[in-house]
C-alpha cells in the first residue's frame, strides 16, 4: 500500500466519522423536539449540538478533500 492509497483510505475514514457525527446530531435534535422541551431548554440543547454539527461538517469536507488529493496525486 503506497502513500496515495493511505491518503484515500484515511480521507474516507475521516468522511465516515463526520457522517456518523452528522447522523448523531440529527437523532439528538429529533429526540429533543419529541421530548417537548420548552424553548429555553431546546435552545440550550441545540447550542451543544451546533458545535458538533460544525465539526462534523468540517471533518467530512476535509476527508473528501484528502480523498480527491490522493486520487489526483496517485494517478
Amino acid at each position: 500500500m503506497d502513500i496515495f492509497q493511505m491518503l484515500i483510505w484515511g480521507g474516507a475514514l475521516l468522511t465516515l466519522i463526520g457522517l456518523a457525527a452528522l447522523i448523531w446530531c440529527i437523532a439528538t435534535v429529533m429526540r429533543a423536539r419529541r421530548a417537548g422541551l420548552d424553548d429555553e431548554a431546546l435552545k440550550q440543547k441545540m447550542r451543544g449540538v451546533l458545535a458538533v454539527n460544525m465539526g462534523a461538517l468540517a471533518a467530512s469536507m476535509l476527508g473528501l478533500m484528502i480523498v480527491v488529493t490522493g486520487i489526483m496525486l496517485g494517478s
